[in-house]
């Protein structure tokens, strides 16, 4: 089985159908980015992974365990495996950068001050950012909070972290960074990741897969060149902008 599995996913708010019957498996270890048009659903995907949401119908299995049916106590261990980057980064704007990244430790693992300000320093070494506890997120460039957004993100050293549209919003340059760390979080921490964007040079650039969402189903599944080859009209018209709402 797959570290991580989607099988039979129904999803509907209100009378639209979100999903009608998705499928998909995630591989230990791989970098796997969802894509499609607006509405397609790709960020509830993400929801539903991290157990903010419920499916109507279908499992959702993360190391063999079906999460779906779990408790709101019972999922905080599965949240705990779990990093995600916010969209907008969703740092705490009152409390500094250093203390943004340590939340999480604060919360959940009962490590002493210094060893969190050890791990925090370590985080922000590998994102790029060595030095910047004092900081207040207000003050920082967009680029930034995204890569702060990401060290809070790995400092409970998660097994998968989950990227929402994390080049939106950035100059090319900010964004060929993200690219690059969240390949240098793959290599370095072994983890599996789950990115969602619309960005297809993002995509190309930090996917082992790609997975297209369409009509409440994955459309098509592949390698970055598979995807970019494919034939498919579904796919084809999503690459070369010609179909918007999907």
């Amino acid at each position: 089985m797959s570290f991580i599995e989607f099988a039979g996913i129904r999803k509907s708010f209100d009378e639209k159908a979100v999903y009608t019957g998705l499928n998909l498996s995630i591989e230990k270890g791989e970098t796997i980015t969802i894509i499609g048009g607006s509405g397609s659903g790709k960020s509830v995907l993400l929801k539903l992974l991290v157990g903010l949401m419920k499916p109507d119908a279908g499992s959702i299995t993360i190391g063999g365990i079906d999460i779906v049916p779990l408790s709101e106590h019972d999922l905080v261990s599965v949240r705990k495996r779990i990093g995600m980057l916010f969209q907008g980064g969703a740092l705490f704007d009152s409390i500094s950068v250093g203390e943004n990244v340590g939340y999480g430790l604060v919360m959940h693992k009962g490590m002493s001050e210094k060893q969190i300000a050890k791990k925090v320093a370590q985080c922000l070494e590998m994102v790029g950012l060595p030095g910047i506890e004092q900081m207040m997120p207000p003050d920082l460039s967009g680029g930034m909070k995204k890569r702060v957004a990401l060290a809070r993100a790995i400092a409970y050293d998660p097994e998968v972290i989950l990227y929402d549209e994390p080049t939106t919003g950035l100059d090319p340059t900010n964004s060929n960074r993200i690219n690059h760390l969240i390949n240098e979080m793959r290599e370095i921490l072994k983890v599996t990741s789950v990115v969602v964007t619309h960005d297809m040079k993002s995509a190309f650039a930090v996917s082992d897969r790609l997975a297209m969402l369409f009509k409440g189903k994955i459309e098509a599944v592949g390698t970055p060149k598979e995807i970019e080859r494919s034939k498919d009209p579904v796919v084809r018209g999503f690459i070369e902008g010609n179909i918007g709402e999907l």
